[in-house]
C-alpha cells in the first residue's frame, strides 16, 4: 500500500485565498503553510532554546563548536568518501530492529552540528512530528516523515560504525561539481581534495542539468543512510516523505535556492513538500519536552502502516 498525499499545489489554490484575511506564513515555494485546523497553528518562533536566531553561526555557546564540525566536514566528505560509505551502509548489515526501537536509542545522541539545542534527538523528532501533527492532522505520513527523519544518527554510535560527527549530520552538499558559495563555512572547502579537481570545479561537474538529485552524490550523512534503510525495507511512505528524508539536511538547496539545476521534475514537486517540512524541524525545537510514553501508542500505528516489525539497518 502506497499512501496518497495532497498536492502542494492544490493546498496553495485553496489557501490563498484566505492568506490575507488569516495571516498565513508563506513559504518560499510560494505556497501558505495550513494553518486553517486550528486557531492556534505552529508559530515560527524568532529565536531558540538559547536566545538566539535559528542557524546563527556566529553566536552562542556552541559557535566555536559549530565552526570546527565544519571544517573538518569539509575538508573530509569528498566523493570518493561518499561512494565508500553508501556501497558499505547500503548492505543493511548492521542490526535488525523496529522503527521505534531506533527512536529509542536516539537517547544517546547529541548532535555537534546544531546551534540550537542540545536536547536528546528523541525529543527534536516528537517535537516536529506533534507540531505537524497539530497543523497536518490528514497528513500522517508527514507526521512519520517527521519522527524518523533523523534517525540515521546512530551512525555515531559504536553498532553502527561510530562514524564521527561530520559524517553523520550537518548541512549536506553535492560532490562531483563547484561548491556552491551558498554552503556555509564555505572557505573551508579550499583544503577538500575535490577543491582542485579539474573534473569537479564547474557548475554542473560530472552531471548534466536537470539529471535529477537520485544521480547526484550528496555528502554522506544521517539522511542518506536513513533514505537507504527506508528504501531497503519496503517502506510505503510517498515520493515526498523519502525526498524529505534524504535531503532535508540539503539547507544550500531548499533555504538558499542553491543546485537548482539538477533537479528534475519530480524533484521539483518534493521539494515543495520539503520546504513545508523544514519549518517544523528547524523552529519546533525547544526545552518544553514531549512526553514520549504518552505519545508513543499514536506513532506506533503510524509505524506499523508504513513500515515491517522489523528493519535492516
Amino acid at each position: 500500500m502506497t499512501a496518497l498525499i495532497e498536492n502542494p499545489a492544490d493546498l496553495e489554490a485553496e489557501e490563498q485565498k484566505h492568506v490575507e484575511e488569516t495571516n498565513e506564513l508563506v513559504l518560499d515555494g510560494g505556497f501558505s503553510v495550513r494553518k486553517s485546523v486550528s486557531n492556534d497553528g505552529f508559530v515560527t518562533p524568532e529565536i531558540n532554546s538559547y536566545g538566539h536566531t535559528f542557524r546563527d553561526y556566529n553566536v552562542g555557546e556552541r559557535q566555536k563548536i559549530v565552526e570546527e564540525f565544519y571544517r573538518t566536514q569539509h575538508i573530509n566528505q569528498t566523493y570518493d568518501f561518499v561512494k565508500r560509505m553508501r556501497e558499505e551502509y547500503s548492505k543493511l548489515n548492521r542490526m535488525e530492529m523496529s522503527v521505534w526501537e531506533c527512536c529509542e536509542l536516539l537517547n544517546e545522541v547529541v548532535d555537534d552540528s546544531d546551534p540550537d539545542l542540545d536536547e536528546p534527538q528523541i525529543q527534536h523528532l516528537l517535537q516536529s512530528a506533534e507540531a505537524i501533527r497539530k497543523d497536518y492532522p490528514d497528513e500522517d505520513w508527514l507526521q512519520l516523515t517527521a519522527l524518523i527523519h533523523d534517525l540515521g544518527k546512530v551512525l555515531i554510535l559504536p553498532q553502527f560504525g561510530g562514524l564521527p560527527q561530520w559524517a553523520v549530520v550537518g548541512d549536506t552538499f553535492p560532490l562531483g561539481c563547484a561548491f556552491d558559495e551558498a554552503n556555509i563555512h564555505h572557505k573551508y572547502f579550499k583544503e577538500n581534495p575535490d577543491f582542485n579537481n579539474p573534473a569537479y570545479s564547474t557548475k554542473n561537474g560530472i552531471y548534466t542539468e536537470g539529471c535529477g538529485l537520485d544521480s547526484v552524490m550528496i555528502s554522506w550523512g544521517h539522511d542518506d543512510y536513513m533514505y537507504l534503510v527506508a528504501k531497503g525495507n519496503g517502506t510505503t511512505l510517498p515520493s515526498a516523505g523519502l525526498f524529505i528524508i534524504r535531503y532535508h539536511s540539503f539547507y544550500p538547496l531548499h533555504k538558499e535556492g542553491a543546485y537548482m539545476h539538477l533537479l528534475n521534475d519530480q524533484d521539483k514537486e518534493d521539494l515543495k513538500w520539503l520546504k513545508i517540512f523544514n519549518k517544523y524541524d528547524l523552529y519546533s525545537k525547544s526545552k518544553v519536552l514531549i512526553d514520549v510514553e504518552a505519545a508513543k501508542p499514536y506513532y506506533l500505528s503510524l509505524i506499523e502502516k508504513y513500515f515491517p516489525a522489523k528493519l535492516k539497518w
